[in-house]
């Protein structure tokens, strides 16, 4: 996949198949447009081409909505784009003055004038331009008129659920976490850092690697333990997670921790990924440690019986 940061890099390809979007989840509703993408790009030996924005656009038009969270990093997005199949990713900055184009506009000066699609691939609940007046119908047009195809991908749906990025952020806040994974399709995952904890959980059995989440508009999910995976080094590790305060040593910053099971390398330093498979149960406050630390082991075996 060709990144493109600037849309003056684009030198264009042979019939492009394009769709715009935010793509935050890349999640199946996602997945099934740039599927389509491919097809209508594969049988026109064309190419595909996804257009998205940096910042997230609610992050410039509401700066106001501090609770507002991404689901994926830039990093995580673009992998998942990739493997979806993505041939050409470009990237447009997203700016108060950018914000007021107007979707004809927009359409006239990227679509055509710039990328000069063949055809658009868009979701049933797509908007652009200023106020998002820009829809289906808008597009369809607008296609007319600039001589290129439209075509609108159906809501997709899990156990009648339609998907979108909204109802995904909503179970990760609420911990439903294999909701959330259902809709999005492949396991929801925090990368970070791993720095040096309270070094406490060593004391009882259970040492934990803690890690620091650079981007500060990532969504963390609800507190609570966790099944997890955990990839470091290029490899797949079980384990179970905790994301809270933990209020039986401290009650200071929340922490992102996770137990790797069968793990005793010092990877302070490193870069790992933990993929959340359920979440077993609240985080809560232990009379002690010991308490705390037999609670552990009936945790371990909880998320032993799930990951097998």
């Amino acid at each position: 996949m060709k990144i493109y940061k600037n849309i003056e890099e684009f030198k264009g390809v042979d019939y492009p198949v394009v769709t715009v979007g935010t793509f935050d989840g890349v999640h199946i509703g996602h997945q099934k447009v740039i599927k389509r993408l491919t097809e209508e790009a594969r049988k026109n030996n064309g190419e595909t081409v996804l257009i998205t924005f940096h910042p997230h656009p609610r992050l410039i038009i509401r700066p106001d909505s501090k609770n507002f969270k991404i689901i994926n990093t830039q990093k995580r997005k673009f992998e998942l784009l990739e493997k979806a199949g993505i041939d050409h990713l470009i990237i447009l900055p997203f700016t108060k003055e950018f914000s007021k184009q107007t979707s004809e506009e927009f359409i006239k000066n990227i679509i055509v004038d710039k990328v000069k699609a063949k055809k658009l691939v868009i979701g049933y609940n797509h908007h652009f331009g200023k106020n998002r007046l820009g829809d289906f119908r808008n597009l369809f047009d607008l296609g007319k008129k600039y001589r290129f195809k439209v075509e609108k991908i159906p809501a997709q749906d899990v156990k009648n659920i339609a998907i979108s990025s909204t109802k995904i952020r909503k179970a990760l806040n609420e911990g439903k976490i294999r909701k959330a994974n259902e809709l999005l399709g492949y396991d929801y995952s925090i990368t970070g850092k791993v720095v040096h904890g309270s070094r406490i959980g060593h004391t009882i059995g259970f040492p934990t690697a803690n890690i620091d989440v650079e981007n500060e508009y990532k969504l963390i999910a609800a507190n609570g333990v966790y099944a997890c995976r955990i990839e470091w080094n290029g490899q797949l590790f079980n384990g179970m997670g905790n994301i809270g305060f933990r209020p039986t040593i401290d009650h200071g910053d929340l922490t992102i921790e996770v137990h790797i099971f069968d793990f005793d390398k010092d990877i302070y330093g490193d870069t790992i990924t933990i993929f959340f498979i359920d979440r077993i149960r609240d985080e809560r406050k232990f009379k002690d440690l010991d308490a705390l630390r037999k609670q552990l082991f009936k945790d371990k075996e909880t998320v032993l019986g799930i990951i097998n």
